[in-house]
C-alpha cells in the first residue's frame, strides 16, 4: 500500500512538473519559427483535345488516389443581378439527372465506387470534381462525363432545388453576418450575391438554366485537371474517350443583363472609412461589423497578389492576426475576427468581418478602422511579419500534399490564365514581401472603404455617432431592404 501511495505521489509530481513546464511554455516567449521547407511541384503536363479541351496532368504516385476536376472558366460574373444564383443552380443541376441516369442512380453509382461528384460555381468559374482510387478512375469518370455532357435539367428537380435554395436564403437573411455580405456585395463591391436573391431564384426557369449551360459550358473554355496516381498518357486517353465528343456550345440568342447598380459613393476623403451603412435588424442578438473595399487597379495576376496575401495574414488571417488579437484576445468582444481578398480577373475585393454584441458594435468598428490605419501608417516589424509568411508558405505546402489541394491550386491558375510554373514561385514571392511593401499596399488600396454594420441600431446608434462624428450614417431597416433597387430599398 505504501509503495502504491509513493507511486501515486510520484506520478502526481510528474504531472505537476509537466503542467508547470507547459504553463511556462504557454505564457513565456513564443519560440522563433523554423525555416520554411521548400516545395517543388512537378511540372504540369498539358495537352489539348481536338474540340479545344485542355487536359492538365500532375503525376503524384505516392498513393493510389486521383483527383479529377473539370474547370469551366465561367461563373457568377456571367449572370447579372436579374439572374443571380444561375451559375450555382446550373452547376447543382448537373447531378440531378442525365439522359440515361437519374439523380439517385448517379449518387448510388458513385457511392459504390467510393466517391461522389462535387459541383459548384464561384464568381470566376464553375467546377465538377471527384477524388477516387486509381483502380476506379475509368468507371467514375464515365459517370462524371455523363453529368457534364448529358444533363436533362428536369423541371421537378429544378423546382425542388429552387425551393431548397429559397428556404436557405430566407433563413440566412435573418443572420447579421450573412446579411452584411449580401448587402456589401452590391453597396460596396458593385456586384451581386452569387447565391441569388429571392426575386432571381423565384423567377428562374428551366430555359434560364439550359440556356446558361449551352452558353458557357464549352470545351474550349474548360480545363480537365488530373492530379495523383495517373500518367499523362492514361489521363489523355481517358479525356479523349470520355470528353472527346463534347461539342462546342449550341447557338443561342445573345443574353444581356442590366449593369449592377447601387448608391454612388460620395467624393473620397482619403480616410479609411468613406461611408457607413447600417442595416437595422431589431432584436438581433448580435451585430455584424464589416469593412468592404473594392480595388479596381489590379486582379489576381502580378506580384501585388503576394503582398496582399501577406498583408491579409498579418491583419486577419488566423488566431494570432492583429484583428483577432485586438478584438477577441485582448478585449473579449467577439469569438473571432478576420479578413480576406476575393480575386477577380482585373480587380479584387477586400473585406474584414466580425460579430459582436450590439452594445460593442461601435467600439469594434472603431478597432477595425484603427487596425487598417495602423497598416497604412506604420511599418510592420520583421519579427511580426516573418511568422505570417511562414504560416502562408506552410499552409501552401500542406495544401499541395493532397491531390485535391493540388488540383485546386492548378485550377486557380487556369482560371486567371496564369502560367502553371507560378506554383513554384509562390514561396519566394511570399518571402520577398517586405514591411514597406505591406504599408504601401495598405496606404494605396485599402482607404476609402465602407463600414457596414447589421444589428439592432437602437442599441449602438449614439455610440456610433460619437465614435464617427464626421461620417453620415445611412440606415436601412432590414424589413425595407431590396438590393435589386438602386437605393437598396423596397
Amino acid at each position: 500500500m505504501r509503495m502504491m501511495k509513493l507511486r501515486i505521489a510520484d506520478w502526481g509530481f510528474r504531472i505537476s512538473l509537466c503542467l508547470a513546464l507547459f504553463g511556462a511554455l504557454a505564457f513565456g516567449q513564443i519560440p522563433e519559427p523554423g525555416p520554411a521547407k521548400s516545395v517543388n511541384v512537378p511540372a504540369v503536363k498539358e495537352t489539348k483535345l481536338k474540340n479545344g479541351l485542355t487536359v492538365a496532368v500532375v503525376e503524384k504516385h505516392s498513393s493510389p488516389i486521383v483527383t479529377v476536376q473539370l474547370l469551366i472558366k465561367a461563373g457568377a460574373s456571367m449572370e447579372g443581378m436579374e439572374k443571380a444564383g444561375l451559375a450555382n443552380i446550373t452547376a447543382d443541376m448537373l447531378t440531378k439527372g442525365t439522359k440515361t441516369r437519374s439523380a439517385e442512380q448517379i449518387a448510388e453509382e458513385m457511392e459504390f465506387l467510393g466517391t461522389s461528384i462535387n459541383t459548384g460555381a464561384g464568381w470566376n468559374s464553375s467546377s465538377v470534381s471527384m477524388t477516387v482510387t486509381t483502380d476506379k478512375i475509368g468507371q467514375a469518370m464515365a459517370v462524371m462525363s455523363d453529368v457534364v455532357l448529358n444533363p436533362t435539367f428536369k423541371q421537378e428537380e429544378l423546382d425542388l432545388l429552387k425551393s431548397q435554395s429559397l428556404d436557405e436564403l430566407q433563413s440566412a437573411m435573418t443572420q447579421p453576418s450573412f446579411l452584411a455580405s449580401y448587402v456589401g456585395s452590391v453597396y460596396s463591391l458593385k456586384e451581386h450575391p452569387a447565391g441569388g436573391t429571392p426575386a432571381s431564384l423565384g423567377s428562374m426557369s428551366r430555359d434560364d438554366v439550359s440556356g446558361f449551360y449551352a452558353r458557357v459550358y464549352s470545351p474550349d473554355s474548360s480545363v480537365l485537371i488530373f492530379t495523383g496516381d495517373v500518367t499523362s498518357a492514361q489521363a489523355a486517353s481517358l479525356a479523349a474517350k470520355l470528353f472527346g465528343k463534347w461539342g462546342m456550345p449550341r447557338p443561342t440568342d445573345n443574353v444581356t443583363y442590366s449593369a449592377e447598380s447601387s448608391p454612388t459613393p460620395p467624393k473620397q476623403r482619403g480616410e479609411i472609412a468613406n461611408r457607413i451603412l447600417v442595416v437595422d435588424l431589431p432584436k438581433s442578438g448580435q451585430a455584424s461589423v464589416n469593412y468592404f473595399k473594392s480595388i479596381d487597379s489590379f486582379g489576381r495576376s502580378g506580384n501585388r497578389y503576394y503582398t496582399a496575401a501577406v498583408l491579409n495574414s498579418l491583419l486577419g488571417g488566423g488566431y494570432s492576426s492583429r484583428l483577432n488579437q485586438e478584438i477577441r484576445i485582448k478585449r473579449g468582444l467577439s469569438y473571432g475576427a478576420g479578413s480576406s481578398f476575393g480575386w477577380r480577373g482585373s480587380s479584387t475585393n477586400f473585406t474584414t468581418r466580425t460579430q459582436t454584441k450590439n452594445q460593442s458594435a461601435a467600439e469594434v468598428a472603431e478597432l477595425v478602422i484603427a487596425e487598417l490605419r495602423r497598416l497604412a501608417e506604420t511599418d510592420a516589424v520583421e519579427t511580426e511579419l516573418n511568422p505570417r509568411r511562414l504560416v502562408l508558405t506552410g499552409n501552401f505546402g500542406r495544401n499541395l500534399e493532397t491531390t485535391a489541394g493540388l488540383a485546386s491550386a492548378i485550377g486557380d491558375l487556369y482560371t486567371f490564365s496564369i502560367a502553371t510554373t507560378e506554383l513554384n514561385n509562390y514561396m519566394p514571392n511570399i518571402n520577398g514581401v517586405t514591411p514597406v511593401g505591406v504599408k504601401g499596399f495598405a496606404t494605396e488600396y485599402l482607404r476609402n472603404g465602407d463600414l457596414i454594420i447589421v444589428g439592432d441600431y437602437s442599441i449602438f446608434k449614439d455610440d456610433l455617432a460619437k465614435r464617427f462624428p464626421s461620417i453620415k450614417v445611412d440606415v436601412i431597416p432590414a424589413s425595407e431592404l431590396d438590393i435589386t433597387k438602386p437605393n437598396l430599398r423596397k
